[in-house]
């Protein structure tokens, strides 16, 4: 199994000034993980916090470690097949009266379907999608 990266744990090693190479070794050497992956849902919420930098420099901090990230980590797509287990996971809570965020849901599907388990420090939200290993960072 792999672990699938959310963005909650590469914004804090970012702001814990962590290189991503010393973040995955200290995955490998915890957990036992070699491989390792993005969804492209998390893409856009790390893209997203680049855009809402405050100042041209936090701006530029921002996308060196984005670019570092990119360029270690891979990025697997979202597709249709994820997109109708997510619709079904997402109506069977809502039925429930549960709700996730759609993005973790997404981010969750995503390794659900690459047989990964999830790293987060959102655990709550990806605790909900059934079948998902959820792994607290």
């Amino acid at each position: 199994m792999g672990l699938g990266l959310d963005s909650s744990v590469l914004i804090a090693a970012e702001r814990e000034k962590r290189p991503v190479s010393l973040l995955l070794s200290s995955l490998e050497a915890n957990y036992s993980e070699t491989h390792f992956m993005l969804s492209s849902i998390t893409v856009m919420e790390l893209e997203h916090g680049w855009h809402r930098a405050n100042t041209p420099e936090a701006a530029l901090k921002r996308r060196r470690y984005l670019d570092e990230v990119f360029a270690i980590l891979p990025v697997e797509p979202f597709t249709r097949e994820m997109g109708v287990l997510a619709a079904k996971i997402d109506a069977e809570m809502k039925k429930a009266g549960l709700v996730i965020a759609t993005a973790d849901l997404l981010i969750g599907v995503t390794a659900l379907h690459y047989g990964y388990a999830i790293g987060t420090r959102n655990v709550r939200h990806f605790q909900m999608i059934p079948g998902l290993k959820v792994i607290s960072l």
